[in-house]
């Protein structure tokens, strides 16, 4: 009965907007199919790139696919981890910590680890092979979307969260009203910078080897790799163009509909007019195919509403409190006692890890090989701090001013999300060459390297907290003729301040991964040139096979990060919340 029912609401009138949505979907399933047919492929021992053009489209859906595969693990994992760290303040002693280690940890430091084990579970398809390429993409978009959607929660003003609180709304009721709307637009933008960044490792990922081992994958960054090998400069022209229209494509059919559609979620009192349009969104709003899906979800979704009243629901449960507070429930003290069981557990097991990584492989190092891994953490600090720097001279002034013109925004967004998604390591060659024609060295040019694939993620958060600055607020710098310099010191600076502090974590530890690549890289045709950096050297103990380097210059680097974080960031991030926010 149900069915009939559904062929009869179904609409009889037919639009183009129809059309191309049942193609897209078509599409979509051919797509799928054809990514489930290359990961189900018998797994070779010797994987061959192709450099012949026709084999380029095909190597740029795959790689397409394996970095959106990954950006939805992204959004999963942080509303998850986030929300937790939000609501959680004993959570958030642990996981705090925990999320500014593994942000830290580069990504050659547990790639070898990752494919020996996937590629042991799957040994006779590309499955094994195929996750571990997702999972190190994955582990270069995470981070800045965590911190972002986490600074979000915490943000929302007190009196929003009572205000939801006395309409009686569940927990899943409050996230998906509130807490997501709330945190929508720098979700969005981070997001943007999180598919830069799963793009930046995207070479190393999928053109991966480990001593004799062949990892490869066929995808557009092992394309470009076995070019700058071979010396193909027609083939690393032809990687680049093919990455560009990646960028751009997805840009137009993803990235403006998100951004267009979250200016409904800005904090003020009073809404501006956009006239900004999206062809993907007039297409799905004109879809009679697309509101008839979304109208059979709301009735579905109001059949499932309980019937009683919410206010009577929460009469019931506070009578049933009082009720178990009577009978003195020992449930909580149970609760409690299994949480600090589950905690120690950890921790012994964290603790215990540890103590056999030092035994087997730390101890096993002389004073003189620690003596380098200090001078190389040192060095990298310090380009580290130079990078972050210099990226906040240009990124705060320009971020502000293009957040906070809608015109201008919308003009240069898809420039900067082609530079921002753009590869480094594809035009680090390039810059190598340029260096050395200057006579720069490494030392120096490792820097430039490392602001190049770490500035992004300042001006994006820049950019996401000026457009979040009410227009309100602004109309009234104007009404009252605040001078520019005035207007900066007593606003826009004190509104951008947590931005900035988040912008600022995030693009530490991209420059910290970012070192692995920048202290130590191949031109083709000339020697290797290396910096002195734990970047370098967590990178050569990974190609030697140096397990004891590896595992220590990895603690090294986690142990300074979140000492850093610690007692620089957090701090600075605490006084921006408590002295420079709108939202309190």
């Amino acid at each position: 009965m149900s069915l009939v029912r559904s062929l009869i609401e179904f609409p009889r009138k037919v639009r183009i907007a129809d059309i191309i949505v049942v193609m897209a979907l078509v599409g979509l399933v051919y797509w799928l199919a054809t990514i489930s047919r290359e990961w189900s492929a018998k797994s070779q021992a010797v994987v061959q790139i192709h450099t012949e053009f026709k084999y380029l489209p095909l190597y740029t859906v795959y790689s397409l696919t394996r970095g959106l595969i990954a950006y939805l693990i992204s959004l999963g994992f942080t509303i998850v981890y986030g929300y937790v760290m939000a609501h959680s303040v004993k959570a958030e002693r642990v996981m705090l910590p925990l999320l500014d280690i593994l942000q830290s940890i580069p990504v050659l430091s547990f790639l070898p680890a990752f494919s020996i084990a996937l590629i042991g579970l799957f040994p006779n398809t590309n499955l094994g092979l195929e996750l571990v390429c997702v999972l190190a993409i994955f582990t270069g978009q995470v981070w800045n979307m965590t911190y972002a959607f986490y600074r979000a929660l915490r943000g929302i003003p007190t009196e929003m969260r009572d205000a939801v609180e006395s309409f009686y709304l569940t927990k899943r009721e409050i996230l998906r009203k509130l807490e997501l709307p709330a945190s929508a637009i720098p979700l969005i933008w981070n997001s943007m910078m999180s598919m830069a960044g799963g793009w930046f490792f995207l070479t190393v990922c999928e053109a991966f080897t480990l001593g004799d081992r062949d990892f490869r994958l066929p995808g557009v960054g092992s394309y470009m790799s076995v070019a700058i090998e071979k010396g193909n400069v027609p083939g690393m022209i032809a990687a680049v163009i093919a990455m560009g229209i990646m960028i751009i494509l997805l840009d137009r059919v993803l990235w403006r509909p998100l951004v267009i559609w979250s200016r409904k979620f800005r904090m003020e009192d009073t809404a501006e007019e956009y006239n900004d349009r999206s062809i993907v969104l007039d297409i799905l709003q004109r879809s009679s195919l697309v509101e008839w899906i979304s109208n059979r979800m709301k009735v579905k979704e109001e059949k499932r509403k309980p019937r009683m009243d919410r206010l009577e629901i929460q009469v019931i449960k506070n009578s049933a409190a009082k009720i178990f507070a009577t009978l003195q429930v020992k449930e909580p003290r149970a609760r409690k006692a299994i949480g600090s069981f589950i905690l120690i557990a950890f921790i012994g097991l964290l603790a215990y890890g540890v103590f056999q990584a030092l035994q087997t492989f730390i101890l096993t190092l002389t004073a003189s090989q620690w003596g380098e891994i200090g001078v190389g953490m040192s060095a990298t600090l310090g380009r580290t701090i130079a990078a972050v720097v210099l990226s906040a001279l240009w990124t705060i002034p320009v971020g502000a001013i293009i957040g906070q013109n809608h015109n201008l925004s919308r003009r240069l967004q898809p420039v900067i999300q082609f530079l921002a998604s753009f590869p480094a390591p594809m035009i680090f060659p390039i810059i190598l060459i340029g260096l050395a024609r200057f006579h720069v060295s490494i030392e120096v040019g490792s820097i430039l390297m490392m602001i190049i694939g770490t500035q992004w993620y300042m001006l994006f958060n820049v950019i996401a907290g000026a457009s979040s600055i009410p227009n309100d607020l602004q109309e009234m710098t104007d009404v009252f003729s605040v001078p520019r310099f005035q207007r900066w010191k007593k606003l826009v600076l004190p509104a951008l301040f947590p931005s900035i502090i988040i912008g600022m974590t995030t693009a530490a530890g991209g420059a910290w991964n970012t070192s692995i690549v920048a202290e130590n890289y191949v031109v083709p045709g000339k020697e290797r040139m290396m910096a002195t950096g734990i970047g370098a050297m967590i990178s050569v103990a990974s190609e030697k096979e140096n397990t004891a380097m590896l595992i220590a210059s990895t603690m090294v680097l986690a142990l300074v990060v979140v000492m850093i974080n610690k007692f620089v960031w957090r701090r600075l991030f605490n006084y921006a919340s408590e002295r420079y926010t709108l939202n309190k």
